[in-house]
């Protein structure tokens, strides 16, 4: 997207350069500009989700089933970004909105679990991109199978640390190759989007348009398709996360509206007219990545082709987006003293160096996890998704209190009762992803949730901070209660990835 706004524009230095832990200087380092912001968050939205979408939606839900989905989908997740550009706009000081609008909303340890929450949904979708990318290659290169196996894994953890040295290299270089890498996977969408127009039959899209009897009811059709549909648009806070390192902060809000707009029209194109080539059970019996299957049908193995190639290319953009968001996510708390002082700091080209390793550890740790669990790409995105719907719930609710207050508005009645009812909207949006979530993943998120309390009250005990308060320790107790039980399941065979 074009703008006449400079690629760079220079912090002014206010303070001399402050010493950093390990002897390092903190630079000063260039601000995004909002063509910058912009492709952060469609990179961060548009990576290997919208290349399974074809299969992931029709895999339990019909097309009436699925435009009702999107439907739901598109209200809750508009309401979402405006809550996002709302707070940006009458909170300007508050940076990292994830972590800050929880902070503001609950406390120290309410907006620790919405930043760890957000960071390991962050980093387990970059597993998941890593899955994918090589599933993708292995139309090329069989070796690699269905993107897990020991070839798939090695090749995934060169891909990572090539990413981790680049990033090392600075913020701002591995944004503008962001930039890059979003423009080149636009352009074999907006090709697939235009060829399979040319191939869409009426009579197809209208066969079992409610979804055949084996799928259930309509309304767990929609329910099903959930956990895709805001998976794709994860990423949708992504400006809101570099909010500190935006040229201007009106353009945080403007990206992420912007941002969603442009993804909402591709992401719909490309389920709803994949129905219109294929039907609805051959769409759920394709290989990942869907897309390949459909343009293979609308005009022939090239077609696979070509998919495959765009699909290598935007898991890459994918992979540093997101790379760059978990980085960030626990950077700045860590600068705030609710995470552990080590990750806040910064190597002499401005990157959250320790945080960046964490997260990369992490990744490994996870990859070489896949190969005991067969975790697919399907049961990752969904346990990535359901880590981050607590931390979108605490944004919607604080807008919601910050409007029903009335803080910032100042007499402007009209325009606090049209937030306040974006917030209640976005609020319900969140509790309805929570229930059609389902129980298993509620479950396995609790235990990731669980250790982080470990590291919240070891940091606390460092900084001799307050304990946990009546509310919190209730939240800390209710975590280790659901962690406990999904353990036991577990270790039962009840439930599994």
């Amino acid at each position: 997207m074009a703008t006449h706004l400079q690629d760079t524009q220079p912090i002014a230095p206010t303070t001399a350069p402050q010493p950093l832990a390990g002897g390092l200087q903190k630079v000063e380092t260039k601000r995004l500009s909002l063509s910058l912001l912009i492709a952060l968050v469609v990179g961060s939205m548009i990576g290997s989700g919208i290349f399974s979408l074809p299969q992931n939606m029709a895999a339990s839900a019909g097309a009436g089933a699925i435009l009702i989905g999107w439907l739901i989908t598109g209200i809750g997740m508009l309401s979402l970004a405006l809550v996002y550009q709302t707070l940006s706009n009458r909170q300007p000081a508050l940076d990292n909105g994830v972590f800050a609008y929880a902070r503001a909303l609950g406390g120290e340890y309410l907006s620790f679990n919405s930043a760890w929450g957000y960071w390991i949904s962050a980093w387990i979708g970059n597993v998941s991109y890593l899955v994918i990318l090589f599933a993708a290659l292995s139309y090329f290169f069989p070796l690699f199978g269905e993107g897990n196996n020991k070839a798939a894994i090695l090749g995934a953890s060169v891909v990572l640390w090539a990413l981790h040295w680049m990033i090392l290299r600075g913020m701002r270089t591995a944004a503008r190759a962001n930039a890059l890498t979003t423009v080149a996977k636009i352009v074999p969408l907006l090709l697939f989007i235009g060829l399979v127009i040319a191939a869409f039959q009426r009579e197809t899209f209208s066969v079992d348009f409610w979804g055949a009897p084996a799928l259930g009811s309509t309304l767990d059709q929609v329910k099903s398709t959930m956990l895709v549909t805001v998976w794709v648009f994860i990423g949708i806070e992504g400006a809101n996360v570099f909010s500190a390192r935006a040229a201007e902060r009106a353009n945080v809000g403007r990206a992420t509206v912007l941002g969603f707009l442009i993804t909402l029209v591709l992401l719909i194109a490309v389920s709803l007219l994949s129905l219109g080539v294929l039907k609805q059970p051959e769409l759920a019996a394709l290989k990942n990545p869907s897309m390949a299957g459909v343009l293979e049908a609308a005009a022939g193995p090239w077609g696979a082709v070509l998919i495959s190639v765009g699909l290598i290319i935007s898991v890459g953009g994918a992979l540093l987006a997101w790379t760059l968001l978990a980085a960030e996510s626990i950077f700045t708390p860590a600068k705030e003293k609710v995470m552990p002082g080590a990750l806040a700091v910064e190597n002499n080209q401005g990157v959250p160096a320790h945080a960046l390793w964490i997260t990369n550890g992490c990744i490994q740790l996870f990859l070489l996890l896949t190969l005991y669990s067969s975790a697919s790409y399907l049961a990752l995105i969904s346990l990535a998704t359901s880590m981050i719907l607590l931390p979108y719930l605490f944004s919607g609710l604080y807008a919601l209190k910050m409007a029903w207050q009335g803080q910032t508005y100042a007499g402007h009645r009209a325009l606090q009762l049209r937030d306040m009812a974006i917030a209640a909207v976005a609020t319900l949006y969140c509790l309805w992803l929570l229930y059609a979530a389902g129980p298993k993943y509620m479950l396995l998120s609790a235990l990731l949730y669980a250790p982080g309390s470990l590291i919240y009250l070891g940091t606390m005990k460092a900084r001799q901070g307050q304990p946990l308060n009546g509310p919190e320790t209730g939240l800390l107790i209710i975590i280790w209660a659901a962690a406990a039980y999904a353990g036991w399941m577990l270790w039962s065979g009840a439930l599994s990835l």
